[in-house]
């Protein structure tokens, strides 16, 4: 097969049919992402404009330039809306017909009638735009850490650039028409088959980002807890390793906190499940604002809460837990017109030795926490030696233990 401009526009035609049709049926498969559909649409638009580029020669140019382009430059505005779509920005049908609309205006002047390097460059313009315009809201999303978004932005960015920069090559390289046959150019063969790379890899691309950011719901939703938005029990106890890990490379005073809202199926009982959902994230409100964004907060049962404050003096510790409770108890004094009065009790432990053991500090943090309910609730219990002996009940067997030891010693 020849490799000229006549086969890339059969091949560009199929190939951006194919695709299209490609990302309407994976978005079929997952609705949740609209942003594949419009992609898709955007393809099938393009291979419909290289169709009528195609026409050239047997049709009038106002069909095979003037309509082609305006639905080339549709094709264009589509795809920078998906980007848009794809992080949750709304839809603007103005923007959508900007470029065909001014394109189709511009080529009506008597003066870019036989201008065709202006009107060249226009073109060139108005696609270079809406594709720098997809790369930029690509990158304005870079926030969410999708790896391939970074592909998709490089491609987008060079595309563009292609394009722009493609009247001022031909003024430099001739385009070597022979017979007034535009599509005897050997830089449109060049252009034509650069294109057609970049729509497959594109394609493909904006498909796996798709792709990767489902999964990346699907982790997130299995380590988020849905209600208050912080980590469940997972996902706390595996950052909570993470931490101790890095405990063990640089030791600092750690305090682990364990919480529960007092009376709580009182307050579902009393005022409805959903005002103790909202109790629920009101408490999370207040802890997330009393203890720092490094700080590790997590839902570890249904109204349990638990807390790693790292490098943090004992003192320092208490006054968080402190200003925790505080700030819970005035904010759900009163909660949607309702007297709640809610409270929470917290346990909390220090370490600042060698080894940090989250698993077991939660242990003792909830032996304080026991000892705080049983002390008449809302308040704050730190974990210590007698703290422990208290709860387990075994302070009786310690001090039998200990006169049987003396007793020993004297007999010898």
């Amino acid at each position: 097969m020849k490799l000229d401009v006549n086969t890339l526009f059969i091949v560009t035609i199929y190939v951006e049919a194919i695709l299209g049709l490609l990302l309407l049926f994976a978005w079929a498969q997952n609705m949740a992402i609209h942003a594949v559909a419009w992609w898709g649409f955007a393809h099938l638009i393009r291979a419909a404009s290289v169709v009528l580029f195609g026409m050239y020669g047997s049709a009038p140019e106002l069909v095979t330039i003037d309509l082609a382009n305006a639905l080339l430059f549709t094709a264009f505005a589509v795809t920078w809306t998906g980007a848009r779509v794809f992080d949750g920005k709304p839809v603007e049908p103005v923007y959508l017909v900007t470029g065909a609309v001014l394109w189709l205006l511009l080529c009506r002047l008597p003066v870019l009638t036989d201008a065709i390097d202006v009107r060249s460059m226009i073109a060139s313009a108005i696609i270079a735009g809406y594709t720098w315009l997809t790369a930029y809201e690509f990158w304005r999303g870079r926030s969410e850490q999708l790896v391939s978004r970074w592909p998709a932005i490089f491609m987008l960015f060079a595309h563009g650039a292609l394009f722009l920069l493609r009247t001022p090559l031909v003024a430099i390289l001739p385009w070597s028409v022979t017979n007034n046959n535009i599509f005897a150019s050997v830089w449109l063969t060049v252009l034509s088959f650069e294109a057609l790379l970049f729509t497959i890899s594109i394609a493909f691309i904006l498909l796996a980002m798709a792709k990767e950011r489902t999964e990346l719901r699907h982790r997130t939703a299995a380590m988020v807890d849905p209600l208050t938005g912080i980590a469940n029990r997972r996902a706390f106890l595996q950052d909570a390793g993470q931490l101790a890990e890095r405990y063990r490379g640089r030791p600092r005073p750690t305090a682990v906190l364990l919480v529960d809202l007092d009376h709580f199926k009182s307050i579902n009982d009393r005022f409805g499940h959903a005002l103790g959902d909202r109790v629920l994230e009101i408490f999370t409100g207040a802890a997330r604002q009393s203890i720092r964004a490094s700080d590790l907060l997590g839902r570890i049962g249904g109204e349990e809460f638990a807390a790693v404050l790292y490098d943090i003096s004992a003192e320092k510790a208490l006054a968080v837990a402190q200003r925790i409770r505080e700030a819970f108890a005035e904010q759900a004094e009163e909660v949607n017109g309702r007297p709640v009065s809610a409270s929470v009790s917290i346990g909390l432990v220090h370490c600042d030795g060698p080894v940090l053991d989250v698993p077991e500090l939660l242990a003792q943090a909830d032996q304080a926490l026991y000892l705080a309910k049983e002390n008449g609730r809302n308040r704050v219990e730190v974990a210590s030696f007698e703290t422990l002996l208290k709860r387990t009940g075994n302070a009786a067997a310690f001090s039998d233990a200990g006169a049987a030891t003396a007793a020993a010693q004297n007999a010898a």
